[in-house]
């Protein structure tokens, strides 16, 4: 069983994590911020990977610590839970369609973080959530997971959609990526031999 828990304690945030890839997309989020925990939920639903999240942050700062900090400690356990990367995919892409919006996710588990980040809103805020904040936690969670991963927006107009498209997808990539592959589950899927990095 591929599962991981972490806790990450900071003076800014207090966050537990438990993930289990083999999941059935069973979640359990609460980080004080209503839309967070609604991508976060799509997140899970759609690779299949149970989640849960408890975070208490400084929201009566901002949003940005809790916001990013999810990001490294879900990217954390993620990471632990791969081991070795032995019998991963390792690749995956989907696209997530949502009304007039379209959004492309391709994801490598390299061992070598990467974000392309080419998703664009028309306002600032999605209720009272920044949206400049939605790419500092796709940037923590693909550093903190050791995976490239290029997320684009190919169109959309509703700023909604082009978020929660964002995450669909991604959730279905991911979904691909740690995938056992029955042809060489005894084996890490680079001719390196390991995925740990450059």
């Amino acid at each position: 069983m591929r599962t991981a828990s972490i806790t990450r304690k900071t003076n800014e945030t207090d966050i537990a994590v438990s993930i289990n890839l083999d999941g059935t997309g069973i979640y359990e989020v609460a980080t004080g911020i209503g839309f967070l925990d609604h991508m976060l939920e799509q997140l899970s639903r759609h690779s299949l990977i149970d989640i849960s999240v408890k975070a208490v942050g400084d929201l009566h700062i901002d949003q940005h610590h809790t916001t990013e900090d999810s990001g490294i400690a879900l990217g954390t356990a993620v990471a632990k839970a791969l081991g070795d990367r032995r019998g991963i995919t390792r690749y995956g892409h989907a696209y997530a369609p949502m009304d007039e919006t379209l959004t492309r996710s391709a994801i490598d588990i390299s061992g070598r973080p990467y974000l392309v980040w080419k998703v664009e809103f028309s306002q600032p805020k999605l209720g009272d959530f920044d949206t400049e904040l939605f790419r500092e936690w796709f940037h923590a969670f693909a550093d903190a997971a050791g995976i490239t991963l290029h997320v684009e927006t190919l169109y959309g107009r509703n700023n909604h959609h082009i978020i929660e498209s964002a995450f669909k997808a991604t959730a279905r990539a991911l979904r691909t990526a740690v995938t056992i592959d029955p042809r060489k589950a005894d084996s890490v899927p680079s001719t390196k031999g390991t995925l740990g990095g450059a």
